[in-house]
């Protein structure tokens, strides 16, 4: 499998997933969050993988949603994108083997969402989580869902 926007390897039963996009500061495109989905989908058929563990390269774990796909879009495209988001969380979710999100940086919006999702969490000292807002009419509340229901846990 080759991405252009994740990296994937196999150590033994772990498989590595890794968001490349540094210079984006791992912002979720609409191709990343495909590629995740594929590659997600390509683990959870596999047997002799146990576990995953997705990390990102760089200083931010992930912005959230990028933005610039974002901007001037229809109703249609903005629907099309969430949609996406959704099966991507509901794919983490869905997998027989259990995700561990290793966090460093800050995971936003909807990277923050990515990290809720996941099994288990396990954050850098410097790593921060928000749902910051962005000034183009948006909001991401997801985050708040995979929370509430007990998939994450938040500590002080």
């Amino acid at each position: 499998m080759s991405y252009e926007n994740i990296c994937f390897a196999t150590e033994e039963t772990i498989a590595l997933v890794t968001l490349n996009r540094p210079q984006r500061r791992n912002a979720l495109s609409l191709a990343l969050m495909q590629e995740l989905i594929d590659c997600l989908n390509e683990i959870g058929s596999r047997r002799d993988l146990r576990v995953v563990i997705l990390a990102a390269n760089g200083k931010v774990f992930s912005s959230g949603h990028d933005l610039s796909e974002m901007v001037g879009r229809n109703i249609n495209e903005y629907r099309s994108l969430f949609d996406v988001c959704a099966e991507l969380m509901t794919r983490l979710q869905s997998i027989p083997q259990p995700v561990i999100a290793e966090v460093q940086g800050i995971a936003t919006a909807a990277g923050c969402q990515l990290v809720a999702s996941c099994d288990l969490a396990i954050a850098a000292e410097d790593a921060a989580f928000a749902t910051p807002g962005v000034r183009i009419g948006l909001f991401c509340t997801t985050p708040m869902v995979a929370l509430s229901r007990g998939r994450a846990q938040a500590r002080a």
